[in-house]
């Protein structure tokens, strides 16, 4: 997509977006520097099980088009005429409730009605994918917090889903982030765990709208607490913590030993020329102390580059980021030349006098 704008969470969290804006610097930021990566592993988890759902209940309209007779030994007449009645679904990602148009919201909504009412009685059984002599193959990994995955444009199994896949899913995301003490738990309002345990373990359900309350809620989170802070860190500068520390540590250095060489030449008397050597500190130490100030390297973002990982670098490919980077590196570029300038000419031009 080409926007003159900013992106939005749900365009970065539906891979809409490019370095340094994208899915795979956000999961950086949110596990690096917010601390708190594991409400987005479920959100991608929780996106994940939605696109197994559809790819499941895809197979299944698709068998009945086509007549199958395995189908016709697992589902009713009624059962095929609700499948018949989903229609085609659309290869959007599951985003927030809010975003969903209309007709997405009747087809989620459609989706999971079919799934609660085809949901066995007795613990543990479940319908067989169409496909059931591949019923036993390895179930692919369903984590997407791992760098190479999030790059992936496509969350679509590439093996026939079972309904066990659908069930083990579901139960996979209650006891790795919602269970108490569960090994990576995040905070969300008791009644909305309550419900959902309830509707896994009591209910058997395994349908996307188990989910749908608490997806929202991590949603609305990462928006208000983590998104803004993204947008300043990958947007508007291309350093990490890491650097822009160390670009104040040795900043500050430079600017003394500006300062101290200075002194010493202006109190022994040195010549003007022999003084111009402390451009060389000055401008290393405004230089590196500007980019401190602004999180940003302005050589750096000219050429394209931005920083993700220490001395690790990408390309910046989105055009209104890299834009709007090449403005405040031209901006931190004259700030920089002003005050090197001045310090400069102050100390280089003043009187000397041995003391």
């Amino acid at each position: 997509m080409t926007r003159n704008r900013l992106p939005t969470l749900f365009e970065v969290l539906s891979r809409r977006t490019h370095p340094p804006v994208d899915l795979f610097s956000f999961y950086i930021y949110m596990r690096d520097q917010q601390r708190s990566v594991d409400y987005l592993d479920f959100w991608l988890d929780v996106a994940q099980h939605m696109s197994l759902c559809r790819h499941y209940v895809r197979e299944l309209r698709r068998s009945v088009l086509v007549g199958t007779p395995d189908l016709e030994k697992d589902q009713d007449k009624r059962s095929s005429m609700a499948l018949e009645a989903l229609g085609d679904f659309n290869s959007s990602p599951a985003g927030p409730s809010h975003y969903a148009t209309e007709k997405e919201r009747e087809q989620n909504a459609q989706m999971s009605a079919y799934l609660r009412e085809q949901q066995p009685h007795t613990p543990g059984t479940y319908h067989d994918s169409p496909s059931s002599s591949q019923e036993h193959r390895t179930r692919s990994s369903m984590q997407l917090g791992t760098p190479h995955q999030l790059t992936s444009d496509s969350t679509s199994p590439a093996h026939a889903v079972s309904r066990e896949d659908i069930r083990a899913s579901a139960e996979k995301i209650l006891y790795t982030f919602l269970l108490p003490g569960a090994e990576r738990e995040i905070t969300l309002p008791g009644s909305i765990t309550q419900d959902i345990t309830i509707a896994i373990e009591q209910d058997g359900r395994d349908d996307p709208e188990v989910f749908d309350v608490a997806k929202d809620y991590v949603f609305q989170a990462m928006e208000r607490d983590a998104f803004p802070g993204f947008l300043r860190a990958r947007a508007l500068g291309n350093l990490i913590p890491p650097t822009i520390i160390a670009r104040l540590i040795i900043g500050l250095v430079s600017i003394f030993g500006g300062f101290w060489t200075s002194f010493i030449l202006i109190f022994l008397d040195r010549s003007r020329l022999d003084r111009c050597y402390v451009i060389l500190p000055f401008t290393i130490g405004v230089y590196l102390l500007a980019s401190y100030q602004y999180s940003l390297d302005p050589l750096m973002a000219l050429l394209g580059f931005t920083e993700y990982t220490p001395f690790k670098f990408s390309r910046i490919r989105e055009p209104y980021v890299r834009k709007l980077l090449v403005k405040r590196s031209i901006m931190v570029l004259a700030v920089t030349v002003l005050v090197d300038a001045a310090l400069c000419v102050l100390f280089i031009l003043v009187p000397g006098k041995r003391l």
